[in-house]
């Protein structure tokens, strides 16, 4: 399912476009080993957002990122920004593993599926895309959310240290964790299994919609920001009579695929964000400090909404838009250098 065409129809100017790589082109030993380090190297970049967007959601009352940021360097040192770290990077390589199977599989499947079935190719490439995006987010969440309930308990257990600097002083974990496996044996052996899985139910609430979202955003954002290159390079190039096919280098295609994923980044942390703040109070909270056996999603929204109105939902909101859009820009070009690292026949893709 190639761009170019679309390409070719939102402007006057003929582009030529790098062939797109399905799953039957790919070396999949290659790609498994490669996009273990090379997401590793991603994950630990983006990490000490991450852990700021979790205090923030657990605090109490509205604190800056800015001032959380301070506050965690000068009561844990640098290593704070890295609580968990660890333990997220173990799960990390699973998850990702099981998340790129998943939507390249399904991408190719259902793309061309929905071209037999005589939809157009550009609507085809964005269904495809949202159904690779929502089946991706459901296979990784069965290893990303135990992972998840362990890595941001680690995250704040040095929140109470914090004072009122970081404002969440109250929502400290009660139980001190000496690390990764520490932490999960404690909660396995307490809440059980289920305590492992707290969230999941809402996890895939927020992740699957917002993963389809993006993906699907992804592809739109990505024919137009192409279409309107187009446009320029036609306009540029008009009385030119010897302009011909236009052929991006390496750095536009870089470009126009991390602007394009930014775009549809930052509309779906918006559209998500109370859901994935309702998920990090259930999973890091403990229901035993209020003598009840577990938080529900009602009581946790009332709190939410009693302790900062309705706009406590979307606490940390810039750290996640950060996050999410540095993410989404690191993480598809990543990506796409993987699988043209990846490809079986290097010399079909120029």
């Amino acid at each position: 399912m190639s761009l170019s065409a679309a390409a070719e129809e939102d402007s006057a100017q003929e582009m030529h476009l790098p062939a797109d790589i399905d799953w039957q082109m790919l070396d999949k030993s290659k790609f498994f080993f490669l996009g273990a380090a090379l997401f590793s190297g991603v994950s630990a970049t983006l990490y000490p957002v991450v852990v700021l967007k979790t205090r923030q959601q657990i605090a109490q009352t509205q604190v800056s990122c800015i001032k959380t940021a301070f506050s965690i360097l000068n009561c844990e040192g640098f290593r704070g920004l890295y609580r968990g770290f660890g333990t997220s990077l173990m799960g990390t390589i699973p998850a990702r593993a099981l998340y790129m199977s998943a939507l390249e599989v399904t991408k190719s499947n259902v793309g061309t599926a929905t071209v037999r079935l005589g939809v157009p190719e550009p609507t085809a490439a964005t269904i495809a895309n949202a159904a690779a995006g929502l089946s991706a987010a459901m296979a990784a969440q069965l290893v990303w959310t135990p992972v998840d309930v362990v890595s941001q308990r680690l995250m704040v257990q040095g929140n109470a240290g914090s004072g009122s600097g970081s404002g969440s002083g109250s929502s400290s974990i009660a139980c001190k964790y000496q690390g990764g496996f520490d932490a999960f044996r404690k909660i396995l052996s307490s809440d059980g299994l289920r305590g492992l899985y707290r969230g999941f139910g809402i996890s895939i609430l927020t992740y699957a919609p917002s993963n389809a979202m993006w993906w699907a955003s992804y592809s739109v954002t990505q024919r137009l920001v192409w279409g309107a290159v187009g446009c320029y390079i036609s306009k540029r190039d008009e009385g030119n009579q010897s302009c011909g096919i236009f052929r991006p280098d390496s750095k536009t295609v870089v470009a126009v695929q991390g602007l394009s994923a930014a775009m549809a980044g930052g509309v779906s942390a918006i559209i998500t964000m109370p859901l994935d703040t309702i998920k990090t109070r259930l999973q890091v909270l403990d229901g035993e400090e209020n003598g009840k056996r577990s938080p529900t999603i009602g009581k946790t929204i009332k709190n939410l909404v009693r302790e900062g109105g309705w706009t406590a939902c979307y606490r940390g909101l810039g750290p996640r838009w950060a996050s999410m859009s540095m993410s989404a820009t690191t993480m598809i070009t990543t990506y796409e250098f993987l699988k043209r690292l990846s490809a079986k026949n290097q010399e079909s893709l120029a």
